[in-house]
């Protein structure tokens, strides 16, 4: 999968929609309800569904990161399938805390 920095993806089973920030430095699945993403201009196949233990929902404008792999992506489109790399669901990037001003 030629996952690069700016690239589009869908989900094949949701209409959940991503967009790579930060590319990993290996070769990755990345994954949404379960099934590979495809591209965004793609067709989503017709015979797949969400898999129960990946449909725990995308909301949109959140950031999923893997600092061990180097991956993050962002939701553009929101969708009930859970992202994941190589099988495993992505963390929910946390927002940077903002510097006091005292």
């Amino acid at each position: 999968m030629d996952l690069r920095a700016g690239s589009r993806w869908r989900s094949a089973v949701c209409d959940t929609e991503l967009i790579v920030v930060r590319a990993p430095a290996g070769d990755v699945v990345l994954e949404c309800g379960g099934h590979p993403v495809i591209p965004i201009e793609a067709q989503r196949p017709a015979d797949l569904q969400v898999e129960p233990d990946f449909a725990g929902g995308t909301p949109v404008g959140k950031r999923y990161a893997d600092p061990e792999l180097g991956i993050e992506v962002l939701a553009t489109k929101a969708g009930v399938g859970t992202i994941a790399v190589n099988g495993v669901a992505l963390s929910l990037k946390d927002a940077k805390p903002l510097p006091a001003s005292d």
